[in-house]
């Protein structure tokens, strides 16, 4: 439901915006009309991703990060997309009508028209951030190094915006144009600041978190025990996440998202993390007492979307954190496959088996190399022969959750009965 709401939200701004340019009448140059719409479309687009990364609890209960952040990458390349259509049409149209070359024209336009020099800046600004953004240097950038370089999309958006103010026709075009744009970029920048500033302060202010307890899982994974006021208030649920802050003087600037990996109590919250890189190894050696700054929760992998009585639970590696709430806080009979390389690598095992045992439920783990894949559909159907009777939570690798959602399907899982999370974000 709330995904179709962006979606027509999205939709009727686009076509209030389009009557405002048809109203503000046409150029005598095609280029610089499809420039002056692609340039609309763009500043709308540009709102609309202020809205899908400002954290908004009502949207991340439903939706999820995940999710949301999977829109964002992709607005932000049309984005990009269509802010250069508007600067290359704009540039065209304006040389074609007054007989200089391009080069000139753009010097001209930046010399002679109020913002265009703001708008250029901002354009040298996404793009940067588009080049850091794909997937090829995202994964050799430290999370820390693409979020700073990140910040700098705000300052393209706030020069964006004065360039839309002083140069745009169809935004002066009359009161009710105006009025619109106003609104709809102080809706936008309004909801960033109360989701990433204002929540998250306030939050920290009135919970005041610090380390409890630092528990060493096993040689490579650590689980740390946070604890602090009114947390019976703190509205996090089993299979949520947050993105945590330990605020000593090496890692108060490090971000790192871990899921709780046992239901909130009210009294504390826990997070179990491996200890793959040089930040998350310092986990293991944090002070009880440490303050803790957390923006959170995030994730719309809780019960909130339950379809059906049972369920099935499917876990990979470390995506088994989520998975050990959510089995802590679901009713009706649960499967619970936990897919590792060895039995090793089976994270929070003895806890799994205590807790399955309790509950009554069913615990399969499933060992061995990636190849072959052993969550095939026979392989699932055998464990568990009525999976399409239930809801299904699956959490892991983006590969072995890629391959286990295919599996799904096609073994007739409908897919509002299919929830999923890729660790990468959850874990």
């Amino acid at each position: 439901m709330a995904r179709t709401g962006l979606y027509a939200l999205l939709a009727a701004n686009a076509a209030v915006v389009t009557v405002f340019f048809l109203q503000a009448g046409f150029a005598s140059n095609a280029l610089i009309v499809m420039g002056r719409l692609a340039g609309l479309y763009a500043a709308l687009l540009m709102a609309f991703q202020l809205l899908l990364v400002a954290r908004l609890p009502f949207f991340d209960r439903r939706i999820g990060m995940d999710r949301l952040t999977s829109w964002h990458r992709w607005v932000g390349f049309s984005l990009l997309w269509l802010l250069l259509a508007h600067g290359v049409f704009i540039v065209f149209g304006y040389a074609q009508a007054s007989s200089m070359g391009p080069v000139d024209q753009l010097v001209d336009l930046a010399e002679t028209v109020e913002g265009v020099l703001r708008a250029l800046v901002a354009l040298v600004l996404i793009m940067a951030v588009g080049v850091v953004s794909a997937r090829y240097a995202r994964r050799r950038l430290a999370y820390e190094t693409w979020h700073f370089i990140h910040l700098y999309t705000y300052l393209a958006v706030v020069l964006a915006f004065t360039h839309q103010v002083a140069a745009g026709s169809t935004f002066t075009a009359s009161a009710t144009a105006t009025t619109y744009w106003y609104t709809l970029w102080g809706v936008a920048l309004g909801a960033v600041v109360v989701g990433r500033l204002v929540l998250p302060l306030w939050r920290n202010l009135r919970h005041r978190l610090r380390v409890t307890a630092v528990v060493p899982e096993s040689e490579h994974v650590v689980s740390i025990y946070v604890s602090g006021r009114d947390l019976d208030r703190l509205p996090a649920r089993a299979g949520q996440f947050f993105l945590w802050r330990f605020l000593t003087r090496d890692r108060w600037w490090q971000a790192n998202p871990f899921s709780l990996s046992a239901a909130p109590d009210g009294t504390h919250l826990r997070l179990t993390a491996k200890t793959a890189g040089d930040g998350t190894a310092a986990l293991r050696h944090l002070k009880v007492g440490t303050r803790v700054f957390a923006e959170g929760p995030y994730g719309a992998f809780t019960t909130m979307h339950r379809t059906r009585p049972d369920t099935l639970l499917i876990a990979g590696g470390v995506g088994i954190t989520p998975v050990r709430a959510l089995l802590e806080e679901l009713h009706g009979h649960v499967v619970l496959i936990y897919r590792v390389a060895t039995d090793q690598d089976a994270v929070l095992y003895a806890e799994l088996t205590e807790l399955a045992h309790a509950k009554g439920a069913e615990l399969h783990l499933v060992t061995g190399p990636a190849r072959p894949d052993k969550l095939a559909p026979r392989d699932i159907a055998t464990l568990v022969p009525d999976v399409a009777d239930r809801d299904v939570y699956v959490c892991g690798p983006p590969g072995m959750t890629t391959a286990v959602l295919r599996t799904l399907g096609d073994l007739g899982v409908p897919k509002p009965q299919i929830h999923a999370e890729r660790f990468s974000l959850a874990g």
